[in-house]
């Protein structure tokens, strides 16, 4: 009896120990193209998985490609993390193409899941007209992976055809090629695929302890998630828009304070994306002068010729609105909604700013500004002062030049001066 309750004791202790020294994993999930809020949100995760001694940081990646700018941001990171980090290309389908190259490339331990695939890092963005500048990007491209495939010793002949010639391959493939280091299918075989392995990295040598780690998923802040929603150029082009569209419609129908309050916020949120993009500032000029040329066709009789020249000025800057060589993927404004808003611009001003300048011209129904130019009749004799009935109201009024006015003549009223019409007989 003794003995099995001395047992129950060792084991309790055993647990305990065993919990106390259970660690813990970080796991970021980028499942969208790499741009600013991405990196902010991998430094992030980086940053507290430290903070909370964790025993590595897991980026579960899915990306199409990105910002260049952005991924040496999280390249610099995880080489300097003094933390191990474990990218892992999942779910099932998912890619590491473009930039998820170099991010893939540059982790500790790279891990895929099976059906998934990786490569065509080539920068095919670029304008194809541009062979200089297609030659210089693609050759800077080609440095920064070989320095971070030799860096953690992985393949790299592979990953600068991976860059020169856009290849990809599947990840048994990129197995065998020693492009990464395991195949897992999910998250609880890649701990226990990594457990007791040893990692080199800035932060020394450490055996990793992940078999029974505590698994923190560590999300995004509201803040980097709008970002992030935002940051996409078509997003961010569409609130630009509706903005411009917003103001526009309030200054030409003053009073109508909603399409003006949309327009401010809808500016505000647009800055605050393009801020994070790689913005051409003559695309924004070119797109604010077809705006201009727009608005000066519904003044001036140009024959059509303002409206043509608004059309190719918007389109042109809309399509010059984001550098694209500063991507590692098509990172562009999208043709057909380009096309669409042109068309949308278009009709925009034809009928909604042309009627409210229309309004604007319109003479005066209401008050005494709508007095000037109708008829009347006096009631009594004007002489030079007296009464007139205008729309069946009765008017004190005066003869404009002094003039003795009989009662029951046609006047005209010419202009007002406190409350008193001043009116000259209809000959």
């Amino acid at each position: 009896m003794k003995i099995k309750v001395l047992n129950i004791l060792v084991l309790i202790f055993t647990l305990q120990i065993s919990f106390a020294q259970r660690g813990k994993v970080y796991v970021l999930k980028v499942d969208d193209a790499i741009s600013p809020p991405i990196a902010e949100y991998i430094q992030d995760g980086i940053k507290s998985s430290i903070e909370a001694n964790a025993e590595c940081l897991i980026i579960k990646l899915n990306t199409p490609g990105g910002l260049l700018k952005s991924t040496r941001v999280i390249v610099s990171e995880i080489l300097e993390s003094k933390i191990p980090v474990i990218v892992y290309v999942t779910p099932s389908g998912a890619q590491a193409a473009s930039a998820g190259v170099f991010i893939t490339l540059s982790a500790h331990i790279a891990v895929m899941t099976p059906g998934t695939n990786i490569g065509a890092a080539h920068p095919v963005s670029l304008e194809k007209t541009d062979t200089i500048m297609i030659e210089k990007a693609t050759n800077d491209a080609a440095a920064f992976i070989r320095t971070i495939s030799e860096k953690r010793n992985r393949n790299v002949k592979w990953a600068e055809d991976a860059v020169r010639k856009s290849l990809s391959i599947t990840e048994t493939e990129a197995l065998k090629l020693k492009v990464i280091d395991f195949i897992a299918s999910d998250i609880k075989e890649l701990l226990n695929k990594i457990d007791s392995l040893k990692v080199t990295g800035s932060f020394g040598e450490k055996v990793l302890n992940t078999k029974n780690a505590e698994i923190v998923e560590f999300e995004m802040t509201i803040g980097q998630k709008l970002l992030r929603l935002i940051s996409d150029p078509n997003i961010a082009y569409i609130l630009l828009m509706i903005g411009l569209y917003g103001l526009l419609f309030e200054l030409y129908n003053p009073g109508s304070i909603f399409p003006g309050v949309i327009g401010i916020i809808s500016l505000i949120l647009a800055f605050y994306a393009l801020h994070t993009l790689p913005v051409n500032f003559a695309g924004i000029a070119l797109i604010i002068v077809g705006i201009i040329l727009f608005v000066l066709e519904t003044q001036i009789v140009s024959h059509g010729l303002l409206t043509i020249g608004g059309l190719v000025s918007f389109i042109l800057g809309s399509l010059m609105l984001i550098k694209t060589e500063s991507a590692l993927e098509v990172f562009k404004v999208s043709y057909q909604i380009i096309i669409v808003l042109a068309i949308l611009t278009f009709l925009f001003f034809s009928f909604a700013i042309g009627l409210g300048l229309k309004a604007q011209k319109r003479k005066t129904q209401t008050g005494l500004e709508g007095m000037i130019g109708e008829i009347g009749e006096t009631i009594t004799e004007l002489n030079p002062e007296g009464q007139i009935r205008v729309h069946g109201e009765i008017w004190n009024a005066v003869s404009i030049n002094d003039d003795k006015i009989d009662a029951h003549t046609k006047v005209e009223v010419i202009d007002f001066q406190n409350l008193k019409l001043k009116v000259r007989k209809i000959e």
